[in-house]
C-alpha cells in the first residue's frame, strides 16, 4: 500500500530468547523458537492487505490456523490470502459447507487454497475425517476457528489471532511455529 498504515510504528514484534532485533526488522538466528509478529489493522482493507502479502509468502503444504471472534476478520485475511495465491474464485466463509476448495487461477501461483471452518467440529477427530492431509502437500490449507483444534495436522504452521477493536480497528498477532514460518516472517 501507498500510505504509511504498514508503517513500522503499527508493527511490533515480540522475540523468544535467542532471537535478536534489529532496526530494519528482526532475524531469528534460533528459529526452532517461536516467533510472534504483532500488527494494527486500522481498516477492513489492512485485514484483507495483510493476507495478501501472507498469500505471496505461503506454500504449498503450509497450513495457516486463524482465531478470534465474530467479526474480527477470519474470512477477510483469506479472502487477502486467495488474492495473493491467485486463486479462482470468490472466497466466502465455509460456515455451512465446512471446508471450500478454490483452484489455482491459470495466472496465479499455482497453489491452490483450502478454506476450512471448524467452527461446527466437535474435535479433531471430524477434523481428520475430512481427508485434509491430501491438502496439505497440494495447497495452503486455512482452518478458521481452528485454534487448539488443526494445529494436529502438522508441526509446522501459522497461527493468526485476530481482535476486533471498539474502534473497528483491528489487531494481528501472528505466531510463527517451525523455522520456515519463523523465516518467512522476516519478509512480512
Amino acid at each position: 500500500m501507498s500510505d504509511d498504515r504498514f508503517s513500522p510504528e503499527n508493527d511490533r514484534v515480540e522475540l523468544d530468547p535467542g532471537l535478536t532485533s534489529v532496526a530494519a526488522g528482526w532475524t531469528a538466528p534460533d528459529l526452532e523458537a517461536a516467533v510472534e509478529l504483532h500488527r494494527t489493522l486500522p481498516a477492513a482493507e489492512d485485514t484483507h492487505e495483510l493476507g495478501r502479502q501472507l498469500g505471496g509468502l505461503a506454500r504449498a503444504g503450509d497450513l495457516i490456523v486463524l482465531s478470534g471472534p465474530l467479526g474480527a476478520g477470519k474470512t477477510a485475511l483469506t479472502q487477502g490470502l486467495g488474492a495473493g495465491l491467485g486463486v479462482v474464485g470468490r472466497i466466502t466463509s465455509p460456515t455451512f459447507v465446512i471446508a471450500r476448495l478454490h483452484r489455482a487461477a491459470p495466472a496465479g501461483r499455482g497453489i491452490a487454497l483450502v478454506h476450512v471452518d471448524a467452527y461446527r467440529l466437535g474435535g479433531v477427530g471430524e477434523l481428520e475425517d475430512l481427508d485434509l492431509g491430501f491438502d496439505l502437500d497440494q495447497a495452503v490449507v486455512v482452518v478458521e476457528w481452528g485454534e487448539g483444534l488443526a494445529e494436529a495436522l502438522t508441526e509446522e504452521h501459522l497461527l493468526i489471532r485476530l481482535d476486533r477493536k471498539l474502534d473497528d480497528s483491528r489487531s494481528a498477532v501472528l505466531v510463527a511455529n517451525g523455522p520456515t514460518w519463523t523465516r518467512r516472517l522476516a519478509d512480512l
